[in-house]
């Protein structure tokens, strides 16, 4: 059972290294005027006042400026050591790029923390997302290894003492060998837009589960028309209870960064980009900054209905033997982002659907009555399996865009 929201974090996260120097400003380009072209471009004919409140607000900016310098600098320079790794680390999956962690380097491995401050609220009462997001990112870690001449040896949860002491990596220098998930971790995100009705073949669904290697978590696939369809109403059910439940609403809202600036200097949380919103859609909300949150949690819902539900090849659900276990759900975070690179390589899309397990626990922490949850246990096969971690997967209509990121000078304990 989790006890990361009862103790004090294993190190203070005031103890950051601060970065050399400040950032540069964002660099802004002088448009006045930008037409598109046809297939899907977004056309903006604009006055000249409104063309600059678009440059302002990092329309025509889409994945520039500090907040995503980890993507471009991810690999860094042959001979940066540890520092490689956790420039990867910094790009894990994670719930509502909150970005919980925090590392401590030494002369012979790294260590894993988890960032109680970067707790998400309601949205996560049982820190079951968080220590999946660490899990997520100590897996970056493990596959940069070798690539960087490192073995790598995990120990999750090192000190029982120390619950928010997610992990400990031994490193010994050997020869670099090459990887296809580690080469594919800059092009890895979470795609939320339209898939194509395109199936995914049972063999490619067996793959991907094949990847996971503790026998206490497993990959339960829905498939057929029925399973498919009762995930999708519950997903939908579970939504709106979401988005009634001021709290969870409030607390989700948060991590909205709307605002060109706010992104800019926090570098987390969800942006226009990365909601995978059509391309004129994602234009006019950029344009609109104080997005209110009732506007917001209507479009979520829209989106979750259609593209999200509706196009799809297959759901999936990360299951665990025990959802409360921090040390399984640090391995589905592991198997997650395993899998989810290696869909990357086969030209897969896939997105987090995590309306219903987070349900599911503001029910039991709260004590209300289990409808969700209990709807959500009956759509797996055998009653031995929690659900962890519910997804969808498919073929991709576009490419999807990148998160803001928060560089390794700003996760680095001293």
């Amino acid at each position: 059972m989790s006890t990361l929201s009862a103790v004090t974090p294993a190190v203070d996260p005031s103890k950051r290294i601060a970065p050399a120097h400040a950032s540069a400003p964002v660099p802004r380009r002088r448009l006045f005027r930008v037409v598109g072209a046809s297939g899907g471009l977004v056309t903006i004919v604009a006055a000249e006042g409104g063309a600059v409140r678009a440059v302002d607000q990092g329309v025509f900016a889409t994945g520039e400026g500090r907040a995503y310098a980890p993507w471009r600098d991810w690999d860094g320079t042959a001979g940066d050591g540890l520092l490689n790794l956790l420039r990867a680390a910094v790009l894990a999956s994670n719930a509502h790029n909150a970005q919980p962690w925090l590392f401590a380097v030494d002369a012979t491995g790294i260590d894993l923390f988890a960032d109680l401050s970067r707790s998400t609220g309601a949205n996560d009462p049982l820190d079951r997302e968080l220590v999946v997001s660490l899990g997520c990112a100590l897996e970056n870690i493990a596959l940069a290894a070798g690539p960087n001449g490192f073995a790598a040896t995990v120990t999750p949860y090192p000190d029982p003492a120390e619950p928010t002491y997610a992990a400990r990596v031994e490193l010994t220098p050997i020869e670099p060998a090459g990887s296809a998930l580690y080469a594919a971790i800059p092009d890895r995100h979470a795609n939320r837009a339209a898939y194509k009705d395109d199936p995914v073949s049972a063999e490619t669904l067996a793959a991907l589960a094949a990847l996971n290697v503790d026998s206490d978590i497993d990959v339960v696939w829905l498939t057929s028309p029925e399973q498919m369809r009762s995930f999708a109403d519950l997903t939908i059910l579970a939504t709106e209870t979401f988005i009634a439940d001021t709290e969870q609403s409030v607390d989700s809202f948060a991590w909205w960064r709307g605002d060109w600036d706010e992104l800019q200097r926090e570098k987390d949380g969800i942006s226009p980009d990365a909601a995978g919103l059509p391309a004129l859609t994602r234009a006019f909300v950029t344009l609109m900054p104080d997005l209110s949150r009732a506007k917001s949690d209507e479009a979520w819902l829209k989106a979750t209905k259609d593209p999200q539900l509706s196009s799809t090849a297959a759901f999936g659900v990360l299951v665990a033997r025990d959802h409360r276990s921090d040390a399984q759900r640090l391995q589905v975070g592991r198997l997650w982002q395993r899998m989810h690179l290696r869909a990357t390589v086969a030209g897969l899309a896939m997105q987090p659907l995590n309306q219903t397990v987070e349900r599911r626990d503001r029910e039991l922490s709260h004590e209300i009555a289990p409808d969700i949850g209990d709807s959500l246990a009956a759509l797996l096969p055998d009653p031995g399996w929690q659900a962890v971690m519910p997804f969808r997967i498919g073929y991709p209509e576009e490419t999807a865009l990148k998160s803001p990121r928060r560089p390794t000078a700003n996760v680095l304990l001293a």
